[in-house]
């Protein structure tokens, strides 16, 4: 099974664009068809944006559906201690986290639109790829 790091920013995409590419890519998650890996730092991102006034508003969900998600994500993803540490991306250091994540389980894939990842191509056998090369891995596994 393909293991993969997605950044907050797409699970953000996801809900808020339906029909996006992000959006698909959730759908294939929640089918099975890969699965997501999380820590403790990444979770704490998706929460912080999620709680954006604009971001909420937008989501017209509550407090306690925004929680539920979080722990439905916690839940149904593969969850690491996000405790190892990684100093590669020097412009967004607070992107290291993926990366880290990625390391602590050796997933294949870090998905995101950041462009301070996708300039590293690849950390220690981990490819960074844009959600829409994602999806095209997804249509032919």
């Amino acid at each position: 099974m393909l293991k993969a790091v997605l950044d907050a920013n797409l699970f953000i995409s996801g809900l808020l664009t339906p029909k996006g590419p992000s959006a698909k890519i959730l759908s294939e998650w929640r089918i099975g068809a890969f699965d997501s890996v999380v820590s403790i730092p990444i979770l704490h991102e998706i929460q912080r944006v999620i709680f954006y006034p604009k971001i909420k508003k937008r989501l017209s969900w509550t407090d306690s559906e925004i929680i539920e998600f979080l722990h439905d994500l916690s839940q149904f993803s593969i969850m690491v201690s996000g405790q190892t540490k990684v100093d590669v991306i020097k412009d967004d250091p607070t992107d290291n986290k993926y990366l880290a994540c990625a390391l602590e389980i050796n997933t294949d894939y870090i998905v995101t639109g950041d462009q301070h990842l996708l300039k590293v191509g690849e950390y220690r056998g981990t490819k960074i790829i844009s959600p829409r090369e994602f999806l095209d891995i997804l249509k032919k596994a």
